[in-house]
């Protein structure tokens, strides 16, 4: 089956190896661009908070040390492949994560690495439940204006059974580009909020992982 990857580099060629894996046909349609930023904050915080692995590689080798709360698993294995210690994971979504660090109630300020107008609800209910809290931007994603030739062809030919969604600012990003043919393909979402974003364009069917995490969403697909 061919599959579209809407998810940006570099967990695209990931997703991409697992699928041929698998022994689907995968093709790359990132939809994002992402810019690096640098990290800007002169003294470590006593914990950090990461929403997405994207804001990873921005990170500074002094912060290993620290506390990192994060959203999922798949952050947390990429966390500690980067040599951070300390990792917990929320293992869900940000309302997860926002229970985990309430729980933890670690004291200190709190330092969110996160991408641009990302995490601004959660650092709202943090500050309100009583946490000392910044929010630093380490990335923006970029919307791109256009796929890469290889989606588009497959596209218009109507070859693409499958696309992959990891996040509402992805699935937005696509729908931008007014895709054809959505109706005879089926969406694969990694939560209902990126489901959701997805239901202004008729499918097939959109199937949304029991669990948000990339082997629960390609396990979606065992049964295709």
């Amino acid at each position: 089956m061919k599959v579209l990857i809407t998810r940006p580099e570099p967990g695209a060629s990931v997703t991409a190896a697992r699928l041929a894996a698998m022994g689907h046909e995968p093709v790359l349609a990132p939809c994002l661009e992402i810019a690096r930023l640098p990290w800007k904050l002169e003294t470590p915080p006593d914990a950090l908070i990461v929403t997405s692995g994207q804001a990873i590689e921005s990170l500074p080798a002094d912060l290993r040390e620290v506390p990192v709360f994060c959203v999922g698993d798949s952050t947390a294995g990429k966390l500690r492949a980067a040599g951070f210690a300390r990792v917990e994971s929320a293992a869900g979504d940000a309302q997860d994560l926002y229970d985990l660090i309430t729980a933890r109630r670690l004291p200190g300020l709190h330092v969110m690495a996160v991408g641009q107008r990302h995490g601004l609800a959660l650092a709202a209910r943090l500050r309100a439940a009583g946490f000392s809290l910044l929010r630093r931007t380490v990335y923006t994603a970029r919307p791109l204006r256009a796929l890469p030739e290889a989606a588009r062809t497959a596209l218009r030919a109507r070859q693409i059974k499958a696309v992959l969604f990891y996040s509402a600012e992805t699935a937005r990003a696509f729908l931008r580009l007014q895709p054809p043919h959505t109706a005879e393909m089926t969406a694969y979402a990694l939560s209902p909020a990126v489901a959701q974003t997805l239901g202004i364009l008729p499918w097939a069917a959109i199937r949304v992982a029991v669990a948000p995490t990339e082997a629960d969403l390609l396990a979606l697909m065992n049964d295709e």
